[in-house]
């Protein structure tokens, strides 16, 4: 070869010699590290038009949604066709995907070529936008490509087929290395083409309804600098090349990096090389001057590492154009397909990184680590193109850790993976939405909730039936609302749940809403919660008595008002006969007994303060005092929060366990014991027995159990693991943790339901959750069960107070009624769309009802202050 028989020192002199001689005629070929950078940052751009819904249209670069939502999990299975179209050749494979932990995919294709004259000949629901890659076929493009292929199949009549999934080849490259590689969101193709796709999060995908989760977006890249982006770095060799092209001034990116045009691009500069006699001595052959004469295939024998190697194949390359080159030839030749192949690589690093930046700063990660799934001639064949191009890639991206895993089958079989993880994805949807539905309500069910809720009212409020009804409508004694003369310092005691607060209160009569109030939160350790009376009580009064210290009050007596809030039977105001405990109480020695006398008998054997006089009052009604010391229409009081209850304002007429039918009386309904004789049970599910057989008082409280912070959690905990269990979630990987009772937090539905909240976030609190193998898929699936258990918690809540406040109406024999409900609670308050949904089914079930709601500040404490202070103005005016 002539190459071998040069000295070597002279070999290394006539490098530098021609190397320098090629980089001056080359020099706008070679970029910087900067100019790629900036190309980088162009194509960011570029991405984000393509994305956005208004500049999309214009867009050269179509970010085209494939709806590809998912990648493999490892469970699917089946056989499946695939036909793999993307160049001059086509193959069809039959892939057997095993899974259910074998994970193995088996497969048989044959290949067809494709004649000339058919790819530029006419063609014979997925819509081709342009034909590429030397395609011609006439009556396609702006065609669903499925239909004709449905067509051309039904015509032949000898086989029939499903057609479940049209992809992009680089979408079957991110599938089938995703199939191996859980960390794959990449998939490139370098071959006869180029292009790239990516997972993106739904919310950045503007020509698409949904913010949740993600979908793979064909970038489609090859177009990138149709518009003009590229102009400053194209050449006259580029703008030769394009004019010559099947598509003129189309895919201009694709024609500087892809296989189909790389050969080309080294033709033409030998061409204008030797006319400018910078080789060949100047002259040309008929080979060097015919187009596509110089294969891009050329270009990886000749540029390789070992020199004497590459310079061999170059002179066979140069003698098959009927050339006569010299040493300097093969050397300047060798050079060129050098730069030529790496302007390429870098290019096509510089619009990955901008891939990779998108998705590491979607996910807020200071460390993104993620798998390039890998196909394409160019990237295979070339080891120094695709060693250029992952080294350029991991300089300009150090802050993520970037795999480059190399396709087999790529398109093909993912193109298979992609059906397979559709059907999986359909058959597991379906599923969990069968699953889903039994914990949705219909407009119809809702109203039947609220016409057993009014019966159980009317039931409750009977002295002939009170004591077989659900609801208790226990009368509170409370008849009258402040009028600004109360005036004084009152104690206030609120009781409803673990911690409790102590309150001092101070009222200064004429004017209204001038109450100052300073508070101390103490706990209840759960063995006081589930010990005796004695020890429950003994622990409040020295809490109260540690408040009074802490107030420099201590030995004062004073009025107290005790928020209790749990179901008790009033005989007067100063009186509470606990019915029931709720809430996890379980004290024993107080079911049956008066708490007010409990409370005074602990204060006595403390001897430390006296109480001068309690009120017992339910938070509901608190809360209603509270909020109707600033809104005179407030008559009704909703609690939303661990626990649920309402009181209102009835007619005394109608409640007849009280003696006396003038004016009205606050009626303490106890609504979370509705459903207690089998009202709710038909719309029960499976998840809501398993919270009420595992809770402390078994078949008790069925409405509050389906609506409370308390409940709300563990309903969903019991759904996941019915989901994962079936495969549904956390790829059927059954975390332990999940099993503990009460480690799925209410709080957690509405951290997961924020508007604000990314999946990213979601991901969080599952890893928190030790679900560290959690996905964005999970993350989705767990936000729509949350959505699901919370509206309809929201939507019974509604139901009943449909019920409460078309009671009032109808008891006033008014048409519409305008009245102002006083809520508190966390649930309520915190729940990012709670509230929203209960008052949409509120109105929808209660048309006639014109409701405001006033969220109470305080409800409960300032609340019993209030009453109490109402109370002793009405005893020392002798009423």
């Amino acid at each position: 070869m002539l190459a071998s028989s040069l000295p070597t020192n002279c070999c290394t002199d006539l490098h530098d010699e021609q190397a320098l001689k090629v980089d001056k005629f080359m020099h706008q070929f070679q970029l910087s590290d900067q100019t790629i950078m900036d190309i980088s940052l162009r194509f960011r751009r570029e991405m984000d038009k393509g994305l956005c819904r208004d500049t999309n249209p214009t867009a050269v670069v179509k970010m085209l949604p494939t709806y590809v939502h998912s990648t493999p999990d490892g469970t699917e299975q089946g056989e499946f066709l695939a036909l793999d179209l993307g160049g001059s050749n086509f193959r069809v494979l039959l892939v057997r995907v095993m899974g259910n932990g074998e994970q193995k995919v088996e497969m048989e294709n044959q290949i067809y070529d494709i004649p000339e004259h058919i790819m530029r000949g006419s063609g014979s629901k997925s819509f081709l936008l342009s034909w590429t890659k030397g395609f011609k076929s006439s009556g396609v493009e702006g065609k669903d490509v499925v239909s004709l292929l449905r067509k051309s199949i039904e015509k032949r009549g000898d086989f029939e087929i499903d057609i479940v999934a049209v992809i992009n080849d680089t979408v079957g490259t991110m599938m089938t290395c995703g199939f191996d590689d859980r960390f794959c969101e990449i998939g490139l193709i370098v071959g006869t083409g180029t292009n790239a796709c990516y997972m993106e999060h739904m919310r950045n995908i503007e020509l698409l309804d949904g913010d949740e989760g993600r979908m793979c977006i064909n970038t489609e890249w090859g177009a990138f600098g149709d518009d003009g982006a590229l102009e400053d770095i194209r050449t006259e060799i580029d703008r030769e090349l394009d004019a010559g092209s099947l598509n003129s001034g189309n895919q201009l990116f694709e024609k500087m990096v892809s296989g189909m045009y790389q050969g080309e691009l080294v033709r033409l500069i030998l061409v204008k090389m030797a006319r400018e006699h910078l080789m060949f001595k100047g002259k040309t052959t008929p080979g060097l001057l015919t187009t596509g004469h110089f294969l891009t295939s050329y270009i990886y024998d000749i540029d390789t590492e070992k020199e004497e190697e590459g310079l061999a194949s170059t002179e066979k390359v140069l003698r098959g154009l009927d050339l006569d080159p010299t040493a300097e030839d093969c050397k300047a030749t060798r050079r060129v397909c050098h730069i030529i192949s790496k302007r390429a690589a870098h290019l096509c690093a510089a619009t990955l990184v901008a891939l990779l930046r998108q998705i590491r700063d979607n996910k807020a990660a200071e460390k993104l680590r993620t798998t390039i799934g890998v196909d394409g001639s160019v990237y295979k064949n070339h080891n120094a193109f695709s060693r250029r191009l992952n080294k350029m890639v991991r300089r300009l991206v150090p802050d993520c850790d970037v795999r480059f895993l190399l396709s087999q089958h790529g398109s093909s079989k993912g193109a298979a993976m992609v059906t397979a993880v559709a059907f999986r994805f359909a058959a597991q949807q379906a599923e969990r939405q069968r699953i889903l539905d039994t914990l949705r309500l219909s407009r119809q069910q809702l109203l039947e909730v609220k016409r057993r809720m009014s019966e159980q009212m009317l039931r409750g409020l009977s002295k002939q039936t009170h004591e077989q009804s659900s609801l208790k409508m226990l009368p509170t004694y409370v008849r009258s609302t402040p009028d600004g003369t109360e005036h004084g310092d009152f104690l206030a005691l609120d009781l409803g749940g673990s911690s409790f607060r102590v309150l001092l209160v101070r009222i200064e009569s004429g004017e209204r809403n001038n109450v100052d109030m300073h508070h101390k939160i103490y706990s209840i350790p759960q063995e006081f919660m589930q010990g005796t009376g004695d020890e429950l009580f003994s622990h409040i009064v020295t809490c109260i008595a540690d408040f009074l210290e802490y107030m420099g009050m201590r030995g004062a007596s004073l009025p107290l008002g005790f928020t209790f809030s749990f179901p008790c039977h009033q005989s007067k105001l100063d009186e509470g006969i606990l019915l029931q405990w709720t809430k996890g109480f379980k004290a024993s020695g107080c079911e049956g007994q008066d708490v007010v006398t409990l409370l005074k008998e602990a204060t006595r054997c403390k001897g430390e303060f006296d109480l001068s006089f309690v009120a017992v009052v339910n938070d509901t009604v608190g809360t209603m005092m509270t909020c109707g010391y600033e809104d005179c229409q407030c008559e009704v009081g909703l609690i939303v929060g661990t626990g649920t209850n309402i009181c209102y304002m009835e007619e005394m007429q109608n409640v007849e366990l009280v003696e006396g039918d003038d004016g009205r009386m606050c009626v303490n309904m106890e609504w979370g014991a509705f459903g207690e004789n089998g009202e709710l049970d038909d719309f029960c599910t499976k998840f809501d027995q398993e919270v009420d057989e595992f809770s402390n008082y078994p078949g008790k409280q069925r409405y509050e159990k389906m609506i409370s912070g308390m409940y709300l959690g563990e309903i969903v905990r019991n759904v996941l693991i019915e989901f994962t269990a079936k495969g549904l979630l956390f790829r059927g990987k059954d975390p332990e943790r999940l099993r503990t009772r009460g480690i799925f937090e209410t709080k957690f539905l509405s951290q997961i339901e924020s508007d604000r909240l990314a999946m990213r976030q979601i991901r969080s609190i599952l890893q928190h959750l030790g679900l560290t193998g959690s996905t964005c898929d999970d993350s989705v699936l767990v936000k729509e069960v949350c959505a699901v258990v919370s509206r309809r918690a929201a939507q019974l809540c509604g139901a009943g107070l449909a019920a409460v406040v078309e009671k009032i109406r109808q008891s006033r024999n008014l048409n519409q009624l305008s009245v102002t409900v006083g809520v508190d609670g966390t649930l309520y308050k915190r729940h990012p769309h709670f509230s929203s949904i209960m008052q949409e089914t509120l109105q929808d079930l209660a048309p006639q009802c014109q409701v405001t709601f006033h969220k109470s500040e305080d409800g409960s404490g300032k609340g019993a202050a209030l009453i109490t202070a109402v109370a002793c103005r009405m005893d020392r005016c002798g009423q």
